[in-house]
């Protein structure tokens, strides 16, 4: 293994733990003093990226090689092993070996997978557990009060973000963000070797059996029924022939209203938190330009959803359903998208009731603790109502782009 000589010593020098400074490779564009000091990197580790902060604490490699690449750890962050980029890990969150973490990942506090989980794009609410051998990408998921209380996701689960029509406007929400960033919502259970079909929405405290591949929406608490066994459906599948189409655009909606939401809360609530010391700091400048990154990517998404209605609506006449109710959708989406796509845009900029927004702001502040789980753990069932209202006018003025 090359190292790259001068941010080894460096990082040496300022208290960094490197048992064998020969095996691992630093890129001369990682800013030594952006690693902290009793940051313990085992061998045959790999750092990259001018953007690349890490925190007190880490520990990288203990299982396996660690490549890291533009990536922003807080403190007491464990990755075991694997591939990680332009993602965020928050404080004592850890991910086990054999990990691949693509661009725009962000794990809060205690979030956790096992070994040989994937993500992208992926949103970890506190406490959140992967189990092994799980592919995670484009979805949120929240729930739960504490470590031994907390949304599972067990092993060999998948979230199915790509149809057979070849699109991608798949984002799932488990849980919510306006109830789910106050930490005191129920656990969501998602049992091993099963899957979730995006674009859904699963209500906190749903439980769903393993071995269960979930086709649609969850939208209350409690054990999720299988449904029927599967069966061909009617008529031969066209590739590119949409049928209905609105729960799609409203889920997408929904989703990037809660994108929205979770920035408005990081812009306002979290960076109260975040900005005692470099490494938090990069942290919240990490969270933010993630969270931006997933916004245009599921502006994006909906945007090639739209630019193939035309050819839908197409195919589907001439193979004689014309006169489908369904068609009336994807002709509305045709119409409306310009506009819902300027308005989506705009949305950056609506901060949602700043009232109650503020009079969350004075009780943080004025009863701020020594972390940011113990404040929210303290907060008055008042406030926590303003919260949840202020975040959600956010998700319903998106919502409501989609016209009925």
């Amino acid at each position: 293994m090359k190292t790259s000589g001068r941010p080894v010593r460096v990082l040496l020098q300022t208290g960094g733990v490197i048992p064998d400074p020969s095996s691992v490779f630093i890129d001369p564009a990682v800013v030594p003093e952006r690693i902290a000091p009793k940051t313990l990197i085992h061998p045959f580790c790999r750092i990259y990226g001018a953007q690349t902060s890490i925190g007190p604490g880490c520990e990288l490699g203990a299982e396996g090689p660690v490549t890291i690449e533009n990536c922003q750890l807080g403190e007491r962050v464990k990755l075991a092993g694997g591939y990680f980029s332009g993602s965020v890990f928050l404080n004592d969150s850890s991910m086990g070996n054999c990990a691949r973490v693509r661009p725009g990942a962000l794990l809060e506090e205690f979030a956790s997978g096992a070994h040989a989980v994937g993500l992208k794009q992926t949103l970890l609410f506190p406490y959140v557990t992967l189990g092994s051998l799980v592919n995670f990408c484009d979805c949120l998921t929240a729930g739960g009060t504490g470590r031994k209380n907390h949304s599972e996701v067990g092993s060999a689960y998948v979230h199915f973000n790509f149809t057979p029509h070849q699109d991608k406007a798949t984002p799932s929400l488990i849980g919510d963000v306006p109830r789910g960033v106050l930490l005191d919502q129920p656990p969501v259970f998602l049992g091993g070797q099963g899957g979730l079909a995006g674009p859904a929405r699963v209500a906190f405290g749903a439980i769903a059996p393993a071995g269960m591949i979930i086709r649609g929406d969850v939208s209350a608490a409690g054990l999720v029924v299988r449904g029927e066994q599967p069966k061909p459906a009617g008529g031969r599948f066209i590739a590119g022939a949409y049928r209905t189409i609105d729960r799609i655009v409203r889920n997408n909606l929904i989703y990037i209203g809660n994108i929205y939401a979770l920035k408005a809360w990081y812009r306002h609530v979290r960076s109260t938190f975040m900005g005692r010391d470099s490494f938090q700091a990069a942290c919240l400048a990490g969270a933010l330009e993630k969270l931006d990154l997933i916004i245009r990517e599921r502006i994006g998404r909906l945007d090639e959803l739209a630019g193939k209605m035309p050819r839908s609506i197409e195919l589907n006449e001439k193979s004689g359903g014309g006169a489908a109710s369904y068609l009336q959708q994807q002709k509305k989406l045709c119409g409306q998208w310009p506009e819902m796509k300027d308005n989506l845009l705009q949305i950056a900029g609506v901060e949602g009731d700043p009232a109650k927004r503020d009079h969350l702001l004075e009780e943080i502040t004025a009863g701020q603790k020594s972390s940011y789980l113990e404040t929210i753990a303290a907060i008055s069932s008042a406030s926590r109502q303003d919260a949840t209202e202020w975040l959600q006018s956010i998700v319903d003025r998106t919502a409501e782009i989609w016209k009925k």
